[in-house]
């Protein structure tokens, strides 16, 4: 009887704690959820608001949301190109290492950007501009080099398994055609013996 209340407490203790584990584990991919949809939300309001000063603040300001809306833009579409690809392809490893050191670089260039919206001499600004686009032209030329290089890279792989499927599927169809009898008729019987044997009267 001890034996049997013992193991139902083991039982229950077991439900227990996986029933806790499996409730932090949603509580924290619902966090992150929460997390990855505000940000997504903040950087598409952000994005709006740079287009707009792109075309209705002439001179400095205007250049200054036109580089950030370029840096924001080609940073984010090589991000998401190689997350797309990084979890079934290994190769691309050294590739994303890379990238997030350039992300940083692109990040500090944003925040310096973002800090000069608020400059008001616009002297300041427009001496600064030069070095700017420079910066802005090397990280977004590295960040579509990564970005065209895993398309690429996942084109061909594409390409070569559908080759392979195309050869895998033509020998099939190959061998599907060619097709030789079960049994081969014995002498006196099967088709030549019905031909020999008269029809029997009705």
């Amino acid at each position: 009887m001890d034996v049997a209340v013992a193991l139902i407490m083991l039982l229950f203790a077991s439900f227990v704690a996986l029933g806790l584990v499996a409730a932090v584990r949603t509580a924290r991919a619902v966090r992150r959820g929460v997390e990855r949809t505000s940000i997504e939300a903040r950087r598409v309001v952000e994005d709006t608001g740079l287009k707009a000063r792109r075309y209705t603040q002439p001179g400095p300001a205007g250049k200054l949301a036109e580089l950030r809306l370029a840096l924001r833009t080609s940073v984010t579409s090589t991000e998401t190109a190689l997350e797309a690809r990084a979890a079934d392809d290994t190769g691309l490893s050294e590739a994303v290492a890379l990238f997030r050191r350039l992300r940083g670089h692109a990040t500090e260039l944003d925040a310096e950007l973002k800090l000069l919206e608020r400059e008001p001499d616009r002297a300041r600004i427009a001496a600064r501009l030069g070095d700017l686009e420079e910066r802005t032209r090397r990280i977004t030329h590295s960040a579509d080099s990564l970005r065209w290089a895993a398309q690429d890279r996942a084109r061909r792989f594409a390409d070569d398994d559908l080759a392979a499927l195309g050869r895998d599927i033509d020998l099939e169809a190959g061998a599907l055609r060619h097709w030789a009898p079960a049994s081969l008729p014995e002498p006196g019987t099967g088709a030549s013996a019905s031909a020999e044997r008269p029809p029997k009267a009705l």
